[in-house]
């Protein structure tokens, strides 16, 4: 039996991931998309969510916005953790990237679908080491019906 404080904090990582994934997909579509912003929750996805598997196995963690870092931490209790640094060094530079202004101001569709297919399976990686009743209630992480 999980802590019941514990439960609710990995819960609540998971949700926020959830959250993110959703508020990329709705960005990223439509005739007038918002990739930049689209890809910084593609990274907060993945954050949020090996944060949350990281808090279910009592793993302190750095603050942190470095997917490939917390990824080889989690890999200590989960080795398959580490077939996704590569994808951790693709998605960490988009939580600051666009926020800023600088040459590249817009990201185009192509990076972000790689980017939204990446957090997606990324999340669904992490969702499928952790206990069904940890996971959130709504199904929008596992949702790749639009991918």
């Amino acid at each position: 039996m999980i802590d019941p404080a514990k439960h609710s904090l990995v819960q609540n990582w998971l949700y926020k991931a959830q959250r993110d994934l959703a508020t990329a997909r709705k960005l990223g579509a439509g005739p007038d998309p918002y990739f930049d912003t689209a890809l910084y929750h593609c990274q907060q996805a993945a954050e949020k969510a090996v944060k949350g598997y990281l808090v279910f196995h009592d793993q302190r963690f750095e603050k942190t916005h470095d997917i490939r870092l917390l990824a080889m931490q989690a890999a200590t209790s989960e080795p398959r953790f580490a077939e996704w640094a590569e994808a951790g060094l693709h998605l960490t530079p988009y939580a600051t990237a666009f926020r800023y202004p600088s040459e590249n101001l817009e990201p185009d569709e192509e990076e972000f679908r790689q980017a939204i297919e990446e957090a997606q399976q990324f999340c669904n990686f992490v969702l499928g080491l952790l206990p069904v009743e940890v996971r959130p209630a709504t199904p929008e992480i596992s949702d790749s019906s639009d991918e």
